[in-house]
């Protein structure tokens, strides 16, 4: 007997979504997805807070459901990520999770898996073609990015200012991030400079203090996670610029801590539990077709800053975060 799927949480009630399409995607015969247990891979992007947190909460929704789990990392390298999408093939799983590390890697991995008749289920991020697509979580976030910049223009308030931006690694995630961020600010915050900070906190602060370096006058700091926003701080506060104010995104209770001490202005919400829990959930109902089933379900942002902390969600399971 197919095992019966756990109820639905609110979050996933509330998402907007596309209708269950599911031609064009290959898939195992059904016969077998409902005779067994599901095996599904799980190809993580990096090894940031942010992915362990996505990782832990595939896991621990894969023991709910009793889904046979192989997880593998690509750690930022594309050539990496297609090798473990071809290693979860060899390993004949019903279906791979991929957090990608980015849009090029993506396109091999898909047409990989969909050469081997295995459907892929996103996270995060999905292309604008999802006909090859079991489904996906996503994240807008070009949305995330302009709700930062949003807080920027309102803080401002009309004044001339400089900001700088400390992304991520190059590729879907960042990229989204900061193009929503730069394409959303008013006319008077200036972008006077835009480096990479490759999601490592190392890295952020020497790019912070070169930034502050050559723009003591910038007022403003958008930072592609809370981890580099922390060596960001860092890096202003000992050139003296205790005064910048940090934008960045994930919602972390180390984040939210900033928040309430003012060591960040703003962030936003990207849970990665949330995230987590209905990619596994997701692609279990929609290879077992229990039911009908979203098959891109739109997670919920929200801007943070210290006035309305109550209002984040958990960001990762508090033995994992």
């Amino acid at each position: 007997m197919p095992l019966s799927p756990r109820p639905r949480r609110a979050l996933a009630a509330s998402a907007v979504g596309t209708a269950l399409v599911l031609s064009g995607c290959g898939t195992q015969p059904q016969s077998r997805i409902n005779s067994g247990p599901i095996t599904i891979g799980f190809v993580n992007g990096a090894d940031t807070a942010f992915h362990a947190c996505l990782r832990a909460a595939i896991e621990e929704e894969a023991t709910a459901q009793r889904v046979v789990l192989h997880t593998a990392n690509s750690r930022q390298n594309p050539a990496t990520e297609l090798s473990n999408i071809e290693d979860m093939i060899a390993k004949d799983v019903d279906a791979v999770i991929v957090q990608t590390v980015n849009v090029n890697a993506l396109k091999d991995d898909i047409a990989k898996a969909r050469s081997a008749k295995i459907p892929i289920f996103l996270t995060s991020f999905v292309p604008d073609d999802t006909s090859d697509l079991l489904g996906a979580v996503v994240v807008d976030l070009r949305k995330v990015g302009s709700l930062d910049a949003d807080w920027v223009a309102r803080d401002a308030a009309g004044k001339q200012v400089e900001v700088g931006v400390i992304a991520g690694a190059p590729g879907a995630a960042s990229d989204l991030l900061t193009s929503g961020f730069t394409e959303q600010l008013p006319a008077n915050a200036k972008v006077v400079a835009n480096e990479p900070g490759m999601f490592n906190p190392v890295k952020a602060q020497a790019v912070a203090a070169d930034m502050i370096e050559a723009h003591p006058n910038l007022r403003y700091a958008f930072v592609a996670n809370e981890e580099m926003a922390f060596g960001a701080r860092k890096a202003f506060d000992a050139a003296g610029a205790e005064d910048v104010r940090i934008a960045t995104v994930n919602g972390t209770d180390e984040g939210l801590a900033a928040l309430k001490d003012g060591r960040f202005s703003a962030t936003v919400t990207n849970s990665a539990m949330k995230i987590g829990e209905l990619a596994l959930e997701n692609t279990v109902d929609l290879l077992r077709e229990y039911k009908q089933v979203e098959k891109i379900t739109d997670l919920p942002i929200r801007l943070i800053t210290k006035d309305n902390t109550d209002l984040a969600p958990m960001y990762c399971a508090p033995e994992n975060g």
